[in-house]
This record gives C-alpha cells, structure tokens and sequence, in this order.
C-alpha cells in the first residue's frame, strides 16, 4: 500500500478529529482532571465546568434550548437501551422501521421476550418509509403485513413509541423527521430517534418536535471521541415516565438511598466520561465555528460526487437514495458477482482507500434492500475530504474492479 490513505468509514467513527478535539481532552486530564459534581474542590469544579459546557453544546447541536433536558451516557446504543426499555413495556405495541441498527433491534427483541409487540414498517429498495403506511399501522389501522387496506379498522392498539433510524448506517436514506413525528404524536405515541449517523449534522431542531426522545453519539458527526453519547427529552415527554436503566452514585441527594428522579442525574449514574465529554466539547465547538449548514452541504456533495462516479463504473450497483433525493452521507454498493470483503480488503491493502464491508450490524435493513446475507461495501464521506480525494477512491475502484480482487 502507497502513503496515501482515504477514509471512508466515517458512519462507523470520524476520522480525523480536528485538533483541538484531543488537545482538548488532554487538558483536561492535565489541568482538570476532578471528579465532576463529586467535590467543591477547584479541579473537580473545573472538571464540572467542562460538563456543563459540554451538555449546552450538545443541546445546541440537537436544537434544543433546555440543556438539562439531556443526559449523556456512553454512545448511542446506551441511550437506545435507556429509551426502549424505559419508555414501553409488556403489553406496549412498539413501531420500529426496517432499517433499524441492532442497537435498536437487539433490545427491541429483549422488550419482545418481556411482552412488548414489536411491528416492523417496511420500507423501499432505497430504505425508505412509506409514510401512508406507517401513519396507519401506528394507529393501529394496519397489520405488520400491510393489511388490510388503508383507513379499515383492525381493532389493534395505538403503538406506545415508534423508534426512528433518521439516517441509514447503510443505505445513507434520511428520513422525513417532522412527518414522523407528526404521525407519533397523532396516536400518543412517544417517538425514539435513533440520530447517531445524523446529530452533530442535520438540523434535528427537537425544540420542534416535543413528543420525540433522541439518542445521538458523540463519536461520530459530533467529531468526539468514543465513549460519549446522550439521550434528549422533547418538551412534551416526561423524563420520569422513562425509567433509568443504572442507578448509583450522582454527587447529589447524597442523604437518600433512592435513585434522584430529576434531570439530568435520573440517567448518569457514576462517573461521567470527563476526558471524552471535553473532547466531544471541542469537536461541537469545532463544527459551530466552521458552520454546521456549510460542513453539511460539503459532505453531501462530496456524497454525491462519489454516487454519481460509481454509478458510471461497469456492474456497480449503488443502494439508496437516487441523485437529489433526502440523504446522509453513507452509500453502499455491490459489484456484481465480486465478494464484498475481497473488493474492501483489495480497496485497503492495494490503494489505502479505507472503507466497512458486511452487514454493518444491520441485517434487518440488508434484507430489506435485498443484500442479505452477503453484505455490502460501504463509504462514508467525513469533513476533511477533497474532490481529489474522491476522485482517487473512484480510480481505486475501478482499478479493483479491472485487476480482479484476489490478492
């Protein structure tokens, strides 16, 4: 492999951070390394300080205006564990899209065994939702088999809480986040957004959809370090109608045995990740300064650039969303019959392009747009990309796609 590398894993973690994110964590072990909210000392005060700026920011980030109104946790799966298991129940009727990560499926599946009815909305050969259905079978007019037809009465329960992947972590498609929420909030129902490929980047605007709780990780569009993560309570969902699924230590009602039930404590139980959250602090603070509409638009288009490229290659096939459509940027493609590892593994060792090949611990959504169980290959664009850089993992493509695949 030559010098040069392109990463486009970006939908599994970005690469690189910009500098300040670890200068900033570094500091923070070196000059405010206190246990924060634990003790009134200066370094556990700076190290608290350091959180409180971190949660604004987060909360800027998801257009939220009441920071208290978040918790951070460890990444996205957390938080989705928080929400699926706190919000529903046995007996609940859950809606959840097709093109659901496991960090939903998993513990949808666990709240399956504990009595919950979990219905799945189907979705396109690009994964997205078909809106008319999904109003009805959140209402209940609907079965999970898409009968019987529209406005007809099943007797079935409204859904307690729709779980929303708002980006695909496959097919790159992006939901229509206000209409769902809209259908969410016409049958009562709570909705769980699944944003780890969308916070930091799209304008989620939560303030504006006060029945919607949104999981989000830190390491990802946010530009932070692994292990950083929260959830995020709309105005209109009572963060003590969802029960925490830790409890401990907070540093506060120290006097009492029993769990606080106020925000943000309710779900940060233990120490919270210091280093990690003035990291995640400085890659916001990164992306507020650069202009989040302006990084959104360049990474959409350098999107675009590669779709349309690899449209043109001989027996590509690329999933998702068609030019001009709604999307994030994430794309996966297949080469006719060329394994998807060989064409991955030949992409890294031969050209130093660096890309995520399999399910991509989503086979619901695989068997949805049609490539299970064999997979996909998948890259995703990050800010710190070029045209050139583009244009060179497309060369390498097509070099692969000549040369054959074995090594």
């Amino acid at each position: 492999m030559g010098a040069r590398v392109v990463y486009l894993d970006n939908a599994a973690t970005s690469w690189p951070k910009p500098p300040c994110v670890a200068e900033a964590m570094a500091a923070f072990l070196r000059d405010s390394g206190g246990n924060p909210g634990r003790s009134g000392h200066r370094l556990s005060v700076a190290a608290g300080r350091v959180v409180a700026e971190a949660r604004e920011a987060a909360a800027r980030a998801l257009g939220l205006s009441d920071p208290l109104r978040l918790a951070f946790t460890a990444n996205a799966t957390a938080a989705l564990n928080v929400g699926i298991a706190g919000l529903a129940g046995p007996g609940d009727r859950i809606v959840v899209d097709a093109m659901a990560h496991n960090a939903c499926a998993r513990p949808l599946s666990e709240a399956a065994r504990r009595g919950a009815e979990i219905d799945w909305a189907p979705v396109d050969g690009a994964g997205r939702l078909d809106l008319d259905l999904l109003e009805d079978l959140v209402a209940g007019r609907r079965g999970p088999g898409g009968g019987p037809g529209r406005g007809a009465r099943v007797g079935r329960k409204a859904a307690r809480l729709v779980v929303l992947t708002h980006g695909s972590n496959v097919s790159g498609a992006l939901q229509d986040l206000a209409a769902v929420a809209t259908i969410a909030e016409l049958a009562g129902a709570v909705l769980l957004v699944d944003a780890a490929q969308t916070a930091g980047l799209e304008d989620i605007g939560l303030d504006s959809l006060p029945g919607a709780v949104v999981a989000f990780t830190g390491h990802k569009a946010m530009l932070g370090p692994g292990g950083t993560g929260g959830l995020a309570f709309g105005t209109g969902v009572d963060p003590e109608a969802c029960a925490p699924l830790l409890r401990g230590g907070t540093g506060s009602a120290s006097e009492s045995e029993e769990h606080p039930a106020f925000m943000p404590d309710r779900f940060e139980a233990g120490t919270l990740n210091g280093p990690g959250l003035a990291g995640l602090l400085s890659g916001l603070s990164w992306i507020e300064a650069s202009g989040r509409a302006e990084l959104r638009a360049a990474e959409l288009r350098l999107t675009e650039r590669l779709a349309a490229g690899l449209r043109e290659l001989p027996g590509v096939q690329v999933l998702g969303p068609r030019p001009g459509e709604r999307r994030c940027p994430v794309l996966s493609i297949r080469a006719g019959l060329i394994d998807p590892a060989s064409l991955a593994l030949a992409l890294d060792e031969r050209h130093g392009v660096l890309c995520r090949v399999g399910l991509h611990c989503a086979p619901r959504a695989h068997r949805s747009l049609g490539t299970f169980p064999g997979g996909a290959v998948r890259l995703s664009p990050g800010p710190f990309l070029s045209d050139d850089d583009i244009d060179y993992a497309l060369g390498a493509v097509e070099a692969c796609l000549k040369e054959g695949t074995s090594p």
